[in-house]
């Protein structure tokens, strides 16, 4: 199972959300530093998030991004206002080797659909699920197209790798939805990045038992929850 440690972005300061609430953050400090902490652990990902662009749909990030893949060499997922076909083409150009894409995928299904085809593997279909049902626009909207449906949606289109948020859990600690991540990559037939909740190494090995593809990791790196070296090595020799 591959590991993502997670970089979001807003105003320019690595954070972590409470439950999507941009008004619940936690300021961890500089963004360049924590990639360098996570590169050096030993990830061969990261998971590069512009909550600014997620919220307003106006990025910011790119030269992040850049600097991150100039200085440490590693792989960049990256989502966070990717509404429009020329935000991905800037996203990839700055350096993304792919990208998270949910908002534009329901606002403009054309563009989605020609984004996979001409991209295909560099995108990443963005799920963010409130109760089951699809979340767009930084998760303050939320649809009425079940996440699954969406997923599958994704599939036939081309996609191959899926992010699954459930929101209620993002940043909570409390764990992660691991029965509906593993329903998500079972009935879609999508790889599933799991995201949100992932609080210690008793989640990832479940998700990891459970054949998810992947798992980011956020605030349980950030408070010292769990160890990235450890989980890295324990992830891999599964």
């Amino acid at each position: 199972m591959i590991l993502f440690p997670a970089i979001d972005i807003l105003n320019g300061r690595a954070v972590r959300l409470y439950k999507g609430d941009k008004n619940a953050v936690t300021d961890y400090g500089d963004p360049i530093a924590f990639a360098e902490k996570w590169a050096e652990a030993g990830a061969e990902w990261l998971h590069v998030v512009d909550l600014s662009g997620a919220f307003s749909g106006e990025s910011g990030i790119d030269p992040v991004i850049s600097e991150i893949k100039k200085r440490f060499g590693v792989k960049v997922q990256s989502g966070g206002g990717l509404r429009r076909a020329e935000d991905i083409e800037r996203r990839l150009s700055a350096g993304a080797d792919r990208v998270v894409v949910g908002t534009m995928a329901v606002s403009d299904p054309d563009a989605f659909a020609l984004a996979a085809f001409r991209y295909k593997e560099k995108i990443v279909a963005g799920i963010d699920a409130k109760g089951g049902m699809l979340a767009v626009r930084g998760w303050t909207e939320t649809t009425d197209v079940s996440a699954v449906s969406f997923g599958k949606k994704c599939k036939k289109m081309g996609i191959t790798c899926a992010l699954f948020t459930d929101i209620s859990k993002d940043g909570a600690m409390q764990g992660a939805n691991i029965s509906e991540t593993v329903r998500m990559q079972k009935e879609t037939g999508l790889n599933v990045i799991a995201s949100g909740g992932v609080a210690s190494m008793k989640d990832l090995s479940a998700l990891a038992e459970s054949g998810v593809y992947g798992a980011v990791l956020g605030k349980s790196l950030y408070e010292g929850a769990i160890d990235l070296k450890e989980a890295l090595k324990a992830c891999a020799a599964r």
